[in-house]
């Protein structure tokens, strides 16, 4: 292993643009992207740009009259398919959309090459992590699942376990999707409860198809829930499983759409707890991957305030620079966001919360309590398969 951290970056991923309006502005990617030159990470790290995902790569996930569906719409958006979930309100069809969403994928699948082949030790795609898109269809602002094409790459290179672990306020439907079969894939999704957002799926009784139960956990949290419940939540779940499952390498999702100010959805987490998760996945990692880490980005509509925060924190994490929270946002950066949005940025890396929760184990649980209801609901329905006490 070189030990060298990767960010995977090409400009034109800035391209993957539903147009005005919709809440996945590529804003987002492009102010994460000079928050992390602004704190020269970028020097920290490889930057790498990988070519775009083929159609043969594109077919380790996906159906072939699928990808043809997103071709056509991408040359003539107007004329788009709404049978494969393009055209509609959450994936309207735009000129270029197979060219933005084949690069982003690219990136992604790229990332997990590397490291498994051991050109990095861990690979960061902040533009990635669209982990609704199916087989046969765009869903939620996803058109491909590079989330998925990552893991299919590295089992097609070899790897007999990958865990995925997505943070990501949405169930990460489609990877489950990809892989409710297949017992060399362990999927572990935290998200805002299917009764209250989107996609309505991620249920702790979703646990792998027949010959794979178990490979699929989902913990679905009580809206509201806030810094010291998510992080109670992650701590309950995923260090055992990653322990029992002992993958190769370890791929994560880190949606910013946890946080309190998010738009679209109704948890309470702030960019402290964001970076908190992350550094426990970068050590995670570590103690039962190898170190090899595949981090991927995701949803997160707060453009300005918390996207670039978040995963620049991700990217610095990987880079072995991590950020200290109470560091001051550079000015430059700021300036560059009120030109770009003419909003004003936030003025430090922090919320101003510090991470703190107790451990299921030591501190007990309340049987009356939803987010520990939650928490056993998920270890019922999962840890047996394991080998594990629920």
């Amino acid at each position: 292993m070189s030990g060298r951290a990767q960010l995977m970056w090409d400009e034109e991923v800035t391209g993957y643009d539903f147009g005005a309006g919709h809440p996945m502005d590529p804003v987002r990617l492009a102010l994460t992207m000079r928050l992390v030159q602004a704190y020269g990470l970028d020097r920290a790290v490889r930057v790498v740009a990988a070519k775009p995902a083929g159609e043969s790569t594109l077919r380790l996930v996906h159906g072939q009259e699928y990808i043809e569906a997103v071709r056509r719409a991408s040359g003539a958006p107007e004329a788009a398919d709404g049978s494969y979930g393009l055209g509609t309100i959450d994936d309207p069809a735009f000129a270029g959309m197979h060219e933005a969403s084949a690069l982003i994928a690219g990136q992604s699948v790229g990332a997990a090459e590397d490291v498994w082949r051991g050109e990095a030790l861990h690979a960061v795609n902040f533009a990635g992590g669209l982990h609704h898109a199916m087989p046969r269809g765009a869903s939620g602002f996803c058109i491909y699942n590079d989330a998925a094409l990552a893991v299919a790459r590295l089992l097609e290179l070899g790897a007999e376990r990958v865990a995925y672990v997505d943070v990501d306020v949405h169930h990460g439907d489609g990877v489950q999707a990809a892989f409710w079969d297949d017992p060399r894939v362990l999927t572990i999704s935290l998200h805002e409860h299917p009764r209250t957002l989107f996609p309505q799926t991620g249920w702790p009784e979703e646990a792998g198809g027949e010959g794979a139960e178990g490979s699929a956990v989902n913990l679905a949290l009580p809206a509201g829930t806030s810094d010291s419940g998510w992080l109670r939540a992650f701590h309950a779940v995923v260090p055992e499983l990653l322990a029992a499952f002992r993958p190769q390498v370890l791929v994560t999702q880190h949606g910013a759409d946890t946080h309190v100010e998010d738009p679209l959805a109704h948890l309470a987490v702030t960019v402290d707890a964001q970076r908190a998760v992350a550094e426990s996945c970068h050590r995670l990692a570590h103690e039962h991957a190898d170190g090899r880490w595949v981090a991927l980005g995701g949803g997160g509509y707060a453009v300005v305030d918390v996207v670039p925060r978040s995963w620049t924190h991700l990217v610095a994490i990987a880079a072995g620079r991590p950020v200290e929270p109470t560091t001051p946002v550079p000015e430059e950066w700021r300036q560059e966001v009120y030109r770009r949005t003419r909003m004003d940025a936030p003025r430090r890396m922090t919320d101003g919360r510090e991470p703190d929760w107790q451990d299921f184990h030591e501190a007990g649980y309340d049987p009356a309590d939803r987010l520990d209801q939650a928490v056993l609901a998920t270890r019922r329905a999962v840890f047996p398969h394991h080998g594990l006490l629920p």
